[in-house]
């Protein structure tokens, strides 16, 4: 099946199995495999991207699901001449990420965080990223990057 999405400000046509998981479709017909395949059944939030303006996660729907969806990734976040975004740069600064296999899920899931609650305290931020696991950190770098890049977002013009 043939599906048009525009992913990354970018008008993608791709063709896929009726059974393709979106997940699958941005990592082996787009190679943007920044966006990670963790548990396959919704649980780890590793595959989170933003899909017309909110976060899921794209290994628990199918990429036909989304005909003419506007869809964000890791690799969409950075500016063109490679300037990271303000929520990329603060889990830099931050140290919210060891090893990074969840960092691109839990950086969209702090966008999208972002978004719906603008001032969020530090339980808003732990409960709105329940659904990202990490086995490295901790969480406590992960919600002060959260924290700092949501101040620079609400900094920038």
């Amino acid at each position: 099946m043939q599906v048009q999405l525009k992913v990354n400000g970018r008008a993608s046509s791709i063709d896929v199995a009726p059974n393709t998981l979106l997940v699958t479709a941005l990592r082996e017909n787009l190679r943007l495999t920044g966006t990670h395949v963790g548990c396959d059944t919704a649980q780890c939030g590793a595959c989170t991207v933003i899909v017309n303006g909110r976060a899921i996660k794209s290994c628990n729907t199918l990429a036909v699901q989304h005909p003419g969806a506007e869809i964000t990734t890791i690799e969409g976040l950075a500016a063109a001449d490679g300037t990271m975004h303000p929520m990329q740069a603060a889990f830099k600064e931050c140290h919210g990420l060891q090893c990074g296999f969840c960092t691109p899920g839990m950086v969209m899931s702090a966008l999208d965080l972002c978004q719906r609650h603008p001032n969020a305290s530090d339980t808003q931020i732990r409960e709105q990223l329940e659904g990202n696991m990490c086995r490295c950190t901790g969480y406590q770098n992960i919600v002060k990057s959260v924290q700092v890049g949501q101040a620079a977002m609400a900094a920038r013009p």
